[in-house]
């Protein structure tokens, strides 16, 4: 899809043009991996994922020439977007309809089903051994009773999917009921490319797009509780039986620079690595979408994010007010 972008100076052109010069010599010298992995690989990958990333503070925006020759966004993403959830307006995809596994981005959409329905955050759930079988990521032990408030946390800043079983299986509609409601809520929201299989997010049939990821990021922020949670970088509490202490899996609440406004990471071999944020740019008072899925790595993902908002926030300004409608 062609974006209209006003035209640069030539001195801007020319030094957009080194830099993304100077980023094509890089990748010609360092190819990226593949984000699929089986066996010890999909294992190495996940323990990767919890590592924080170094994310570029004030790298320039990488760039290439499109069809029509206008300067746009470089990424390596399999599929991404920059949404304005003020006006609902595209401000510049690639493959952004393309429906694509999701990984835990799924949990935003698990949270929101959670919270409509006005549960008792104090009420303690008891986990089963069940909830944290093949969960992967989870800080949970069988046996053990956590508030639902907490295992709220865990799912949205540690990713913990054990955690986001136990809601579901915990909830009125049921482990299986809650899954239908999520797809019921999907519908209702408009979501066309969105479908789920399970709550956490580890089936890869939970499937969606990154136009429909940025437009429910953006919708979940609105909740108080919710942006909260997205934004908080480590959270203590206990269980009945100890304490513990988790981080965000969203590298960019320790980036310099980046004001989040919400947003959640997603990571299965299927997927490859994915990110879904709500950002707000100061020097014009507005919040975008950014979303990015298929990532070639942990660290890519929350590059190719800021590689975008440095693209959007050079065009602030005049683009902001003269956005594509999609």
């Amino acid at each position: 899809m062609a974006v209209a972008v006003r035209p640069l100076t030539r001195a801007a052109v020319a030094a957009l043009l080194c830099v993304a010069a100077l980023t094509s010599a890089e990748a010609a010298a360092k190819p990226g991996r593949s984000a699929s992995a089986s066996g010890a690989g999909q294992a190495r990958q996940v323990r990767q994922a919890a590592v924080p990333a170094r994310v570029p503070v004030q790298a320039p925006p990488r760039v290439k020439v499109d069809a029509q020759g206008d300067l746009v966004p470089d990424v390596r993403a399999e599929a991404a977007i920059i949404y304005n959830p003020a006006t609902n307006k595209v401000l510049w995809e690639e493959r952004a309809f393309d429906q694509r596994s999701i990984a835990s981005i799924t949990k935003v959409m698990t949270a929101l089903c959670f919270l409509e329905d006005a549960p008792d955050l104090a009420r303690q759930a008891l986990v089963t051994a069940a909830d944290i079988r093949g969960a992967s990521v989870t800080h949970l032990r069988a046996s053990e009773k956590v508030t639902l408030q907490n295992l709220l946390y865990l799912m949205l800043i540690a990713s913990d999917n054990a955690a986001a079983r136990v809601i579901a299986r915990t909830s009125p509609y049921g482990g299986a009921g809650f899954v239908v409601r999520m797809n019921q809520k999907a519908s209702e929201l408009g979501l066309a490319s969105t479908s789920y299989a399970d709550p956490s997010g580890l089936m890869p049939q939970n499937v969606s797009s990154a136009y429909d990821m940025a437009r429910l990021i953006s919708y979940a922020a609105d909740d108080a509780m919710i942006a909260s949670i997205m934004r908080t970088e480590a959270y203590s509490f206990r269980t009945d039986k100890r304490s513990v202490t988790i981080h965000s899996t969203n590298q960019l609440l320790r980036s310099s620079g980046v004001d989040v406004r919400g947003g959640k990471t997603g990571f299965i071999a299927q997927a490859g690595y994915c990110l879904a944020t709500l950002l707000h740019l100061p020097d014009i008072d507005q919040t975008v979408a950014v979303v990015v899925l298929g990532a070639r790595s942990n660290s890519g993902r929350f590059s190719e994010t800021r590689n975008l908002l440095n693209w959007i926030a050079s065009k602030a300004q005049s683009f902001m007010g003269g956005q594509h409608e999609q």
